[in-house]
């Protein structure tokens, strides 16, 4: 699967992927969590749609802050894949309230 052109990585973030950030060949977003387990509790969710999907994100764990990175690596770029994988993540993420 070839990458997408920065214009079409743009169109699909404004679409329905909001919080989403293109910078550096990757589509990245910050999810906040009330607290450390129910961050780990959201990437034990993320990782089961990631394996499903079998395409896996770069993740950074911080407290109670999650950074997930997609990109595919193959393709030096982000993909439709990660598009994809990007809409799975938001659906198990419960963010707390800001």
């Amino acid at each position: 699967m070839a990458s997408l052109s920065d214009d079409d990585v743009r169109a699909a973030l404004a679409g329905d992927l909001p919080g989403w950030e293109f910078e550096d060949g990757a589509i990245r977003k910050e999810f906040v969590f009330k607290g450390f387990m129910a961050a780990i509790a959201f990437i034990d969710r993320l990782a089961l749609k990631a394996n499903e999907a079998r395409h896996h994100p770069d993740l950074e764990n911080h407290y109670n802050r999650v950074l997930v990175s997609l990109s595919t690596h193959d393709e030096g770029g982000v993909t439709e894949h990660d598009i994809a994988l990007a809409r799975a993540i938001d659906s198990v993420g419960e963010p707390a309230e800001a």
